[in-house]
Formats: structure tokens, C-alpha cells, sequence
């Protein structure tokens, strides 16, 4: 009963990725019951309510205080929640920080209203700019600063390339010097 309460309180808070993780694990919790096989720690509700958690997470992702206590919301202890997250072969805060990753990660390279590594970083929650390089170099592979510039790089040759004339147009477009016309072949028909 203790999670058909917590769904009812929190159902307005819960995204569709929630609400069917809520839901599946209200049916294995519903079949276990009627089975009488249920066990504190079923590991069938265990992805329901990782996925449940996930979407939690998702939706809090730029709040400061997200914490396992926070997800823990979902009406179970904090253990539980981090069993959960086992069977989803990463742990919570790992979970959290590789999202807070992605998040960043995707204002970085916007060519628009980029904010600077450190806005980034305070702005998903890292301790400091330097902790953040280094999560994000674990993550991706390279510094943030260096994925920047590539990114940088690689958005200028795209539009050098669209502003580059093709091999049969001339520096202004025109048709490219010493091609022939149907004029200079008299005998297709073209005479003067």
C-alpha cells in the first residue's frame, strides 16, 4: 500500500517514463501479493524503480539538492533506491553526474549563447570548473575546452565549404573558363 499511496502523491510530479515505472512496479508488487512470493527485495521491481528514479532525476537534474535522499521521494530508503540502480549497472550519483554531463555538455556546444566552462559548471552543479574538466574529460575524452574548439573548427569549414565554388563554376559562379558550348561544335547543328 505504502507505493499506491506514493503514486498517488506523487503522480502529478512524475513524467511518462515515471508513471510507467510506477505503474510495472505496482503490478509486480500487485502479483507478488497475490502470489504470496513478495519479498522486500524483488529484484523484478528493481528496474521499475530505477527507470521511476531515472525520470525523477531527469526532471530535478538542475536542481542543487538532488541527492539519492531527494530520489528517495519514490516512498523507499535510500538503499533500496541504491540496489535499484545496481540493476541498472550504474550507480546514482554516477547516474546524475553523467546526465548533469550530457546537460553541459549540450550548452557547450551550442554556437549561440554559449556560457563559459565555469557558468557550466556551477550552472549543472560541479564543485569547481577544474572538477568539472576533469569529469567531463573522463567522460568524453577530451577537455571541454579542446571539444569547443573543435566544435568551433569544424562549423567554420562546414560554412567555408558552403560558400566555396563548385569545381565547375567559376569565382563568381559563372560557367567555368574554357568550357565549350553547343556553339563551337558546328556540326551538331549549332552553325553560325
Amino acid at each position: 500500500m505504502a507505493h499506491a499511496r506514493m503514486v498517488r502523491e506523487t503522480v502529478r510530479d512524475l513524467g511518462p517514463a515515471g508513471l510507467l515505472g510506477a505503474r510495472d512496479a505496482l503490478l509486480e508488487l500487485t502479483r507478488g501479493a497475490l502470489r504470496r512470493e513478495f519479498d522486500a527485495l524483488e529484484p523484478r521491481l528493481a528496474p521499475a524503480l530505477a527507470r521511476a528514479a531515472m525520470e525523477l532525476a531527469d526532471e530535478y537534474l538542475a536542481e542543487p539538492d538532488l541527492s539519492p535522499s531527494l530520489l528517495a521521494r519514490l516512498n523507499v530508503s535510500v538503499r533500496t533506491l541504491h540496489r535499484a540502480f545496481a540493476t541498472a549497472e550504474e550507480p546514482v550519483a554516477a547516474y546524475v553526474r553523467r546526465r548533469r554531463l550530457e546537460q553541459a555538455r549540450r550548452e557547450l556546444l551550442t554556437p549561440w549563447d554559449r556560457p563559459s566552462i565555469a557558468e557550466a559548471a556551477a550552472r549543472w552543479h560541479f564543485a569547481d570548473s577544474s572538477h568539472f574538466a576533469r569529469a567531463f574529460k573522463k567522460q568524453y575524452g577530451e577537455a571541454p575546452s579542446r571539444m569547443i574548439a573543435a566544435a568551433e573548427e569544424e562549423r567554420r569549414q562546414r560554412q567555408a565549404d558552403s560558400h566555396r565554388p563548385s569545381a565547375w563554376e567559376g569565382p563568381s559562379g559563372s560557367e567555368r573558363p574554357g568550357r565549350r558550348t553547343g556553339n563551337d561544335f558546328p556540326l551538331l547543328g549549332n552553325a553560325n
